[in-house]
């Protein structure tokens, strides 16, 4: 067996190498490597702590209503579907963005949602750190 030595240039070989010899991966590769920026909604990610990270979703203009927040398959899920009125007349400037999306973080297996709060065009979703009972601190002094 020989040892391969890959570079920049020659990246897409060693990818195409590891995809080849990898069962299950292809979602993760196609995640990791994607080209296309999405970039609607704005967001931040806060770390709170060691095991609290904060996800907020800027949403001015939608409603509770218009946005679903779920987990599946390790994954969190966010989109909105806006509204269409026409009561709203004709716009001669549209500077804010209300457009359906569907936004996915992939969470770590240690990780769960156990918050979402939407208020005031913000959704805030607290992801803990689920720390197993023997790896959690015990004071005994």
């Amino acid at each position: 067996m020989s040892l391969t030595k890959y570079n920049a240039a020659n990246l897409d070989q060693l990818m195409d190498r590891i995809a080849r010899n990898s069962i299950g991966m292809d979602e993760y590769f196609d995640r990791v490597f994607s080209t296309s920026v999405n970039n609607y909604p704005p967001y931040n990610v806060i770390q709170v702590n060691s095991n609290e990270t904060k996800l907020e979703i800027a949403l001015a203009g939608f409603k509770k209503e218009e946005v679903n927040a779920y987990t599946e398959y390790g994954k969190l899920f966010v989109g909105g579907q806006k509204e269409v009125s026409d009561e709203e007349g004709t716009f001669v400037h549209k500077g804010l963005a209300q457009r359906n999306f569907e936004r996915s973080w992939t969470l770590s297996e240690d990780t769960e949602v156990t918050n979402v709060v939407f208020e005031d065009g913000l959704l805030s979703i607290t992801l803990t750190k689920v720390v197993p009972e023997h790896h959690k601190r015990v004071d005994y002094i």
